[in-house]
């Protein structure tokens, strides 16, 4: 198995690779630095964002960041996503997951080691139905010690909540011992909610995610981060509905924080008209649910792109479409 297409974008590259029962992509990116591309006023970046300049990547060596597809496709249908156009999902193999990492890391030989290697299990499908997606975590050190040494590594799981994964508990339960033990802190799990009214999550993930208060009652079940917090992450959409008050009574700030981004630009958020006005230009269409997030307690981290990253191929999903 190897790269079949290599697929250079603003940040850095797209692969496609050969898996064992189809075709994968995965992304490997370089970072504009932090105080380009985000404000969190916990973290002291204070300056609001209005718009990204594409300008040059921080080097390798300080942030690499390596997004992995943990499912050919994607079964969840969501209303802004054009995964589920790749076909349903089914589960790669640790091989797959393997690969794919060994790939991104073999297109930059000169890089020895880094300061941060962030990987992301979040390109094409729910990793949540992927047990393996643990597997790998437990040897991703040692899998990427030959290319990069003992660099620091920070797996991070983006899950959208899926109601008919009956693992989900169990899962997210491993994945917290992952992230507070294996790690020390040094990994991430976030959950994609967008919107704080259920009848509107119902839209948005097609009936497919679990109700707010269920995934409240999930999150009472988790342990105490050690480390970054868990995030609840909000694409943040034109006619989105955020009622911090409600988020606050469902989720303690002592464990979770908040994360803003713009929605992509997919074809199939098009599509439904789920868009971000003037999201990758101004700062605006962030500002007041920062404020009302914050006003709750929450530690809030807006983050944009770049409109040159979005409009590249480097939402999921889009290098194997646009070669179908």
């Amino acid at each position: 198995m190897s790269t079949l297409k290599n697929i250079a974008v603003p940040t850095g590259n797209i692969l496609i690779t050969k898996g064992e029962k189809g075709l994968l992509e995965c992304l490997s990116i370089g970072d504009y630095g932090k105080e380009a591309n985000i404000k969190a006023d916990f973290l002291g970046l204070t300056n609001e964002i209005n718009g990204v300049e594409a300008k040059e990547i921080m080097p390798l060596t300080e942030k690499w960041v390596i997004t992995i597809s943990t499912q050919y496709g994607c079964s969840m249908g969501c209303k802004f996503c054009d995964v589920p156009k790749v076909g349903k999902g089914r589960n790669a193999t640790l091989l797959d997951l393997n690969v794919q990492i060994i790939e991104a890391l073999k297109l930059h030989p000169e890089i020895q080691s880094t300061k941060r290697l962030n990987v992301h299990y979040a390109r094409m499908g729910e990793p949540t139905f992927n047990h393996d997606v643990l597997n790998h975590a437990l040897r991703l050190k040692s899998l990427v010690r030959p290319y990069i040494g003992r660099s620091l590594v920070h797996p991070v799981v983006s899950t959208m909540l899926p109601k008919k994964n009956k693992n989900l508990i169990y899962f997210l339960q491993e994945w917290c011992e992952i992230k507070n033990y294996n790690y020390r802190g040094d990994a991430g799990l976030q959950f994609s909610i967008n919107s704080t009214d259920d009848n509107q999550r119902e839209y948005l993930f097609s009936g497919n995610s679990l109700s707010l208060k269920e995934i409240s009652e999930i999150g009472k079940l988790l342990p105490d981060p050690i480390g970054r917090k868990y995030a609840l992450n909000f694409a943040l959409a034109n006619d989105s509905i955020i009622d911090a008050d409600v988020l606050r009574k469902l989720f303690s700030p002592k464990k979770f924080m908040c994360k803003i981004t713009p929605i992509h630009e997919t074809f199939t958020s098009n599509q439904h008209g789920i868009t971000t006005s003037s999201g990758y230009e101004k700062y605006y269409p962030y500002k007041q649910t920062e404020e009302e997030l914050k006003a709750q307690g929450f530690d809030v981290l807006v983050f944009i792109p770049s409109k040159d990253e979005d409009e590249s191929r480097i939402t999921c999903g889009n290098a194997i479409l646009s070669d179908k």
